[in-house]
């Protein structure tokens, strides 16, 4: 290899090296500094609310148990042979007051009847006889006695006593069998539907022996416990017959909510002693829809498990809050004019299961910061976004 070939293989190199090496440090002397710019301080962004007071109906949430509140054993008052039975007689038959459910063989009450009937013809002629005598016997003291007074064994006033009790006794006697011979048909005593029934026909029954039970298709009531700090808020009528806070009834079926509607009755006047609440009583009309011109109506069945939103008193002028914008139990967060965060004291008049509702605290057209923020300060700097409303 000639040495001017070594030369362009060492020195070529070296010499492409240097020239880059040069290009690089001119270009890093004529670059121009780019001027510091502190980033813009715009706030942590959060979700705000902006909140106005209004009038607020007070709603305690329960649950409880669809019951009836008419109930009765059919019981015969008399004994025989069961003759005649309606063919609704079986268990979840319906009928009206009045109704025939069964009846009991009356022909020995009909002849009852008729035995009575006779002896009370005896005794009236009985006591028109001894009426005839005492009189005669009256109208001859008088004769042989004149101006004295007669003593009663010669006026047959005794007998006369006696004969009025018998006819007295015999009338009675007539009323019981005529009223043996009514209760030999048994009726519904109210609208009710068949709970239970054991019955057949040609069955011998006897007084006394329960032979179905009717539930009352007109009401029904739901037993709920209540906290005891909610009752302040609801009406409790304290007087039969009146009727308390509103009540709106709630059963899912299928996917469909069904709502009847219903009131407060009364208090059961104790606590429970294992949950220390408080029971009441909530009364539905027609829970069956049977007196609905329309079909199709839901039922509520006894024994449903139902919701129930009790309706209390009307707070006036409160602000509902969510329950995510209380902070440290008794203070909310708001956004001021200048977007800088502040802390304000509320008055919290209610809570509820969802939302909170203020009394004093909060004003007109404040934004409400719904947004959780560490480390919060008042006087820091937010960049706020309101909640679009609620459909």
């Amino acid at each position: 290899m000639s040495r001017r070939h070594l030369m362009l293989k060492i020195v070529l190199p070296l010499l492409i090296l240097s020239l880059g090496i040069g290009g690089m440090l001119l270009l890093v002397k004529s670059r121009q500094v780019p001027p510091q710019q502190s980033p813009e301080n715009r706030g942590i962004l959060v979700e705000t609310m902006v909140v106005k007071p209004t009038d607020h109906r007070v709603e305690v949430l329960a649950t409880g148990t669809v019951q009836p509140r008419q109930q009765a054993d059919i019981v015969p008052q008399v004994s025989g042979k069961i003759v005649e039975i309606a063919p609704q007689l079986v268990a979840g038959g319906f009928f009206r007051r009045g109704e025939l459910l069964l009846a009991v063989e009356a022909v020995d009450y009909r002849l009852a009847v008729e035995r009575a009937e006779a002896n009370l013809s005896r005794f009236e002629l009985d006591l028109e006889t001894v009426r005839a005598r005492a009189a005669i016997a009256r109208q001859e003291w008088d004769q042989l006695h004149p101006g004295e007074a007669a003593p009663p064994l010669v006026v047959l006033a005794p007998q006369l006593k006696n004969a009025e009790a018998a006819l007295q006794s015999a009338r009675a006697a007539l009323e019981l069998a005529r009223l043996d011979l009514e209760r030999t048909r048994l009726t519904a005593p109210f609208n009710c539907y068949v709970r239970s029934e054991t019955t057949a026909a040609g069955q011998f029954v006897r007084a006394g022996t329960s032979l179905a039970v009717v539930v009352g298709t007109d009401q029904a009531e739901i037993i709920t416990p209540v906290p005891l700090d909610d009752l302040i808020w609801l009406d409790v009528p304290r007087r039969n017959g009146d009727q308390g806070s509103p009540a709106r009834i709630s059963l899912q079926i299928g996917d469909r909510a069904q709502l009847w509607a219903g009131y407060v009755d009364r208090s059961l006047a104790e606590v429970d002693a294992r949950g220390r609440m408080a029971r009441l009583a909530v009364v539905v009309d027609d829970p069956f829809g049977l007196k609905q011109q329309q079909s199709g109506v839901a039922e509520l069945a006894i024994g449903s498990f139902v919701n129930l939103t009790l309706q209390g008193k009307v707070l006036e002028q409160v602000v509902a809050l969510p329950r995510q914008a209380l902070r440290d139990h008794d203070t909310a967060w708001t956004v001021d004019d200048r977007n800088r965060l502040r802390i304000k004291s509320v008055d919290i008049v209610r809570r509820e299961r969802e939302q909170v509702l203020v009394g004093t605290g909060i004003d007109t057209g404040d934004q409400v910061v719904l947004t959780g923020i560490a480390a919060a300060v008042d006087g820091m700097l937010l960049r706020p976004q309101q909640r679009e409303a609620q459909p």
